[in-house]
């Protein structure tokens, strides 16, 4: 079954959203004073925060890869 083209667009544009907001919110986190504790340690805070980033960034490119692939028949 092949993806309508406008389909396979939104998945690219889904995938690029996500590769550009999350950065952007990992940088917040990272500079959130509940993301170290008092010794300059990374808090559970900091890193449940960098493991969704990472999940998203991954799903985020693999939505765009698949949405390419589609796009290219």
């Amino acid at each position: 079954m092949q993806l309508p083209v406008h389909a396979a667009l939104i998945l690219v544009i889904a995938g690029a959203w996500s590769l550009v907001v999350w950065p952007q919110f990992l940088r917040r986190v990272m500079k959130d004073p509940r993301a170290r504790d008092s010794a300059g340690a990374a808090t559970r805070f900091l890193t449940v925060h960098v493991v969704l980033v990472g999940v998203s960034m991954v799903l985020g490119a693999a939505t765009a890869v698949i949405g390419v692939m589609a796009m290219l028949g």
